[in-house]
């Protein structure tokens, strides 16, 4: 994927610079190792730091951070946005695992639209079942026992969750940084 590679050491290296008459930007901690972002308190003391001698590199330097924050930025969100529809997909298993439970339990059978191609579905009738079918990815499909598929699905679940929290974190530092990059830039 395109926008997961990303140059991290270009950004470490930018970040760790000497810079003073700075500060941090933003609260906590990357859980990623994503660089901070500085804040230009002083534009002319940040002007005579070595390397700074010319304005249009230190702004090129500048905006080249702010473009990977950006792409950072925008990568997080994508994978935000995946795993919350992995989340969705997980729960409507686990619904469906219960139903089947429920049915088996009663002995009755489940009547359903099974899905043929788009837009195009037929009534199945299901007779109650132990085993049902978890498709794993890449056109893989196991057999588990219904015990079994509930607790994998309820670990995928947490899994996916608490990915989710950390991509939220780590998504709201990046903004954080991205923004102190544009305040900088129009300092």
């Amino acid at each position: 994927d395109e926008l997961t590679t990303i140059d991290k050491s270009s950004m470490t290296e930018a970040a760790t610079m000497e810079m003073p008459k700075t500060q941090d930007a933003g609260v906590g901690k990357s859980l990623t190792d994503t660089p901070k972002a500085f804040f230009v308190a002083d534009v002319n003391d940040y002007m005579k730091i070595p390397g700074n001698e010319s304005l249009e590199e230190v702004l090129e330097r500048m905006n080249e951070m702010l473009r990977k924050y950006k792409i950072m930025e925008s990568s997080l969100l994508h994978r935000k946005s995946r795993l919350k529809e992995q989340i969705v997909e997980i729960n409507k298993c686990l619904e469906s695992i219960k139903m089947m439970e429920s049915k088996k339990e009663g002995g009755d059978e489940i009547v359903t639209h099974c899905m043929l191609s788009d837009q195009v579905y037929v009534k199945a009738s299901i007779p109650p079942t132990a085993r049902v079918c978890l498709r794993l990815g890449a056109n893989v499909l196991l057999e588990y026992d219904l015990d079994e598929a509930r607790a994998l699905l309820q670990k995928n679940l947490e899994s996916a969750e608490n990915i989710l929290r950390e991509v939220q974190f780590e998504l709201e530092f990046v903004k954080d940084q991205r923004t102190t990059s544009e305040v900088s830039i129009l300092e």
